[in-house]
């Protein structure tokens, strides 16, 4: 069986993580029985680290990111960010927990049809109640930052996949969030529009000093992380 991962590693300062997980355990149930996902999960994240949580397909990536982002709630053990345990919040305090302190980026880019780029990257901060002026700020550096400027005023309908995929990058910082989650943010985009949106990606977040967390199969991703998270048999394997 292999080994978890020691609590707190020693490859990273993590005097002070940003997110600690501690017998993180999760299952499904399938009819009359429970299908086991995650098994006793510990590990921290830095501040300012990108990590990589790497594993095939149907290993449970998403399903930890769920965990973290308190989007569902484990079994057993706990989630703490930033000092908060999750599982002490309820589902309206997780939600405004959320909102304020974790941006996310997914595969399949989820953005809002109706909305401009504009508009779709101002959300995260409108539900935070930044001033009009802040916000329009906010955004119009952002989009010039992931050259896209030009298309404010565009739908998402309009954009190539990789345009789309920036658009949804700016939208995880537009609220100046501890936290970024990405899943497969590469995955529905060709290798070399894949490689230009993590080039972004991970520019953005370092400047800023964020910590990032993505989930991937792909090892070029996995390659650029400050560490690497292998996830299997629902584990997370020792370097």
């Amino acid at each position: 069986m292999p080994q978890t991962v020691p609590f707190p590693t020693t490859m990273t300062d993590l005097r002070n993580p940003l997110v600690v997980l501690r017998q993180l355990t999760h299952s499904y149930r399938e009819g009359h029985l429970l299908r086991p996902v995650l098994l006793g999960i510990d590990g921290a994240i830095g501040r300012g680290e990108f990590v990589a949580l790497f594993g095939q397909s149907g290993s449970g990536k998403s399903t930890l990111l769920n965990l973290i982002a308190g989007l569902d709630l484990a079994r057993s053990g706990t989630v703490m960010i930033e000092g908060h345990d999750l599982a002490g919040l309820d589902e309206h305090r997780r939600t405004l927990f959320r909102r304020r302190h974790i941006g996310f980026v997914y595969q399949f880019f989820h953005l809002i049809p109706t909305l401009t780029v504009e508009e779709n990257v101002a959300l995260p901060a409108e539900l935070n109640g930044y001033s009009a002026a802040l916000t329009r700020e906010r955004c119009r550096t952002l989009l010039d930052e992931v050259g896209l400027a030009h298309r404010a005023a565009s739908f998402p309908d309009t954009l190539s996949g990789g345009e789309q995929q920036r658009v949804a990058l700016a939208r995880a910082l537009v609220h100046d969030p501890a936290l970024i989650l990405a899943d497969e943010p590469t995955g529905n985009l060709d290798r070399s529009t894949g490689a230009q949106v993590l080039d972004l990606l991970d520019r953005a977040v370092r400047k800023r000093g964020k910590t990032l967390l993505v989930a991937t199969h792909s090892p070029e991703v996995a390659e650029r992380a400050d560490r690497i998270w292998r996830l299997r048999d629902g584990r997370l394997e020792a370097p």
